[in-house]
């Protein structure tokens, strides 16, 4: 016992410098029935169980006539909170004190209530319900609380009470769409965590659910959905201890980095000082692979580490840990590095990077409760659960862009499915407007094989540009008949739906075939005659008459045949001679080009008739 209140005055000294701002996180409730209490009220949402981040949850709000503050089993009363099929969830109102709000949220679940109520007891601003410390941490059913619960004001609580004991039911919808910043396509969250395996069953249920969030984790991670990072919190110790020997033992850095003793006794087991050096491990593990480009072996490491190297089997050392990294692959040099001096009396810029990051910033208040999810630089409340912290990460997107992992049927509803959302449907082709969200859905035409459709999304869509006749034909009339298809589609800027030549109409719902004959707009000639088709017509000629369609007109076959035939023999004729008087000319330049070649040759070797005599170069009788 002694050793323990040691500890706890211990403890005192370390949080005491720390203290700052804590921020209470909050859900809407809105109240939607009676008349008198209708109105958006905030409510606390409470660090246990399972908050439905991301969605909303309508219930009637019941108040028990007998053990109204819910610290005995509801069944002992004959009490029963579960809705008769079709109706709708019930909500139970547990007035605050004499037991943990754990239990009164455990004894209405196990009774069939679907959320709990807390109403405080005093005028105060709201606070966060948290588990219970220290041996009431070990209750068996903390693990197993799944519903939701909120702390609600005493006004409210007492203006519910008011209203339901004047017979009215009052119906609440709990909204916690906005509970979590969504901003864009990426999340970024940050797990405040501890690598000391010797604190009961919180240590327990950390180490569950990152044993089971790795695998989604990592995935996430690995395809740009997230970005997580881990964080360890330390304290320091205050100056006029640093010498004591409880400082020595829980502090590096000279009382700098401080954890309190894993077994809460100085006497015996490991130090807080074993658990910062592995708690700055794990930070210089993540920033050695995160600068490598593989930050999620940080959820190898540490669920191998937690296997390898437990307290309680003495191994909870830093030859067990680099064994754990080496097989790994990470450079243990530079994690090594990265650690630094334990003993020196300086700051290690690593863990003071991480005190610096304890202190709230924006919506985020300080880090104070271990283990804590920040998701959007927004503390998670609730249990740590892989289904309920995978909702919560999934409530982090911007509408429609979240991952297909968030759309599965164990994490939302697909609203599209019933009455299609309420959007603009296009049974003939099965395209919708409605397009399903983590949080609900949207109405958005959508963008169908790089087509995209225009309008308000709920009642109108329509194809625009490009490619548009490609879609329902544009939304345009089309119609086949006697083996021939028209369409009133046009491919151009205006998205114009006219009727092509031969019918008449809007373009959209009907284009009427032009009976041609009829409007007498075809075949005038006085020897025409004139059959309508669909979308045509055809004009004929009787007797020995043929009808030309360009001219309009009919002409005799007999007088067309012979004048055809004279055209012929005058071509035909044409030709030849044109023929027999090129092959002349071509034998007569052919002739012309042999001889002038030929004199040329024989020029060179005897004079022709045509050409002087010689000239004579001897001279006769002259003297030398």
């Amino acid at each position: 016992m002694k050793g323990k209140l040691g500890f706890f005055i211990w403890v005192l000294f370390l949080w005491g410098p720390c203290y700052g701002r804590f921020v209470v996180e909050k859900n809407s409730l809105h109240v939607t029935s009676p008349d008198s209490l209708k109105g958006n009220h905030e409510c606390a949402i409470g660090n246990f169980g399972i908050p439905q981040y991301g969605g909303t949850m309508v219930g009637t709000i019941i108040y028990p006539k007998a053990n109204q503050k819910g610290c005995t089993g509801f069944d002992q009363f004959d009490i029963s909170f579960k809705s008769k099929p079709g109706g709708r969830p019930t909500f139970v109102l547990a007035d605050r004190g004499d037991c943990y709000f754990t239990l009164k949220a455990w004894n209405a679940q196990t009774a069939g209530a679907a959320a709990i109520l807390v109403a405080d007891d005093k005028m105060e601003p709201l606070i966060t319900m948290d588990t219970p410390e220290e041996e009431n941490a070990n209750a068996d059913y903390l693990q197993n609380i799944t519903i939701p619960s909120a702390l609600i004001s005493k006004t409210l609580g007492d203006n519910i009470k008011k209203a339901l004991s004047n017979s009215e039911m009052v119906t609440i919808n709990l909204d916690w769409r906005e509970s979590l910043p969504h901003p864009d396509e990426r999340v970024e969250y940050e797990f405040w965590t501890n690598s000391n395996d010797e604190c009961g069953p919180k240590c327990d249920s950390q180490m569950a659910f990152v044993e089971n969030f790795k695998g989604p984790a990592q995935i996430l991670e690995k395809k740009g959905y997230t970005q997580f990072t881990p964080h360890y919190i330390t304290w320091y110790c205050p100056e006029a201890f640093v010498l004591s020997k409880q400082c020595k033992s829980q502090c590096i850095n000279h009382g700098r980095y401080c954890a309190p003793d894993p077994e809460q006794d100085f006497t015996r087991g490991y130090d807080g000082k074993d658990v910062v050096i592995q708690n700055l491990r794990q930070v210089c593990l993540f920033k050695v692979a995160n600068e490598s480009g593989k930050p999620w072996l940080w959820w190898d490491y540490v669920t191998d580490f937690a296997i390898r190297c437990p307290m309680k089997h003495q191994k909870y050392t830093d030859e067990c840990a680099n064994n754990v990294i080496q097989s790994l692959g990470v450079d243990l040099s530079a994690i090594n590095k990265c650690i630094g001096d334990p003993n020196a009396n300086e700051e290690n810029p690593v863990l003071k990077a991480e005190q610096d990051a304890q202190i709230g910033k924006g919506s985020r208040g300080d880090v104070t409760i271990l283990p804590t999810l920040v998701i959007n630089n927004r503390q998670y409340r609730g249990k740590l659960d892989k289904g309920a912290v995978l909702k919560a990460i999934c409530a982090g997107f911007q509408e429609t862009t979240e991952p297909a992992v968030c759309l599965s049927e164990d994490l939302e509803t697909n609203e599209c499915l019933e009455n299609n959302g309420g959007c603009w449907l296009d049974k003939a082709v099965n395209i919708t407007a409605c397009k399903d969200t983590f949080r609900g859905r949207v109405c958005e035409c959508p963008v169908v094989d790089g087509v995209k459709f225009v309008g308000d999304g709920y009642s109108h869509c329509e194809v625009s540009g490009a490619g548009r006749c490609e879609i329902n034909n544009g939304g345009c009339w089309k119609k086949t008949q006697d083996g021939r298809t028209f369409s009133a589609c046009i491919e151009d800027h205006a998205n114009r739906c006219v009727c092509p030549e031969g019918f008449k109409g809007d373009g959209v719902k009907e284009c009427e075939d032009i009976d041609e004959c009829k409007e007498k707009t075809a075949c005038q000639c006085p020897e025409c005659k004139c059959k309508n088709l669909w979308g045509s017509y055809e004009c004929s000629c009787g007797g020995d008459l043929l009808y030309m369609r360009e001219h309009d007109t009919c002409i005799s076959k007999k007088s067309t045949s012979e004048v055809g035939w004279s055209v012929v023999w005058i071509i035909f004729l044409g030709l030849a001679a044109a023929g027999v008087g090129g092959y002349a000319l071509y034998k007569y330049r052919i002739r012309r080009y042999m001889d002038s070649e030929i004199r040329a040759i024989m020029a060179q070797y005897m004079p022709l008739d045509n050409q002087g005599e010689p000239p004579n170069h001897i001279q006769h009788g002259t003297d030398i």
